[in-house]
């Protein structure tokens, strides 16, 4: 069993940055493709970027492409996203995710394993 804590969302003005975290216990955090997803009220929950276990491959969201950027760090068993030139559409609750395989990584029904989430809101 895998438990996944969030932590650095906040109040930021637009074009500003946040740097997240998503600290993993449980498991052997290295075999787990991590997933950062976000929900808006009202909205469904969306991929936003993944990287493999081995942080060789990472894929981003049309949305934030450019603008965010997924890594790991496998010793400190944490994901983190850099989440720069922030816009008020950001505004969400940011979770994390981890899988076993790199497949189907955008989908939210794929995933085995959910944090409870960092609220990162953006004003204008």
């Amino acid at each position: 069993q895998v438990q996944l804590v969030e932590s650095g969302g906040g109040l930021v003005q637009a074009g500003g940055s946040l740097r997240l975290s998503c600290a993993a216990s449980g498991g052997t955090f290295s075999n787990y493709v991590m997933s950062w997803f976000r929900q808006s009220p009202g909205k469904e929950r969306e991929f936003v970027a993944t990287i493999s276990g081995s942080a060789v491959r990472t894929y981003y969201a049309d949305s934030v492409l450019g603008r965010f950027t997924i890594s790991r760090d496998n010793a400190k068993n944490t994901v983190y996203l850099q989440v720069n030139r922030l816009k008020p559409e950001d505004t969400a609750v940011y979770y994390c995710a981890a899988k076993s395989r790199y497949l189907a990584t955008t989908i939210v029904t794929t995933y085995d394993y959910w944090g409870q989430g960092t609220q990162v809101t953006v004003s204008s």
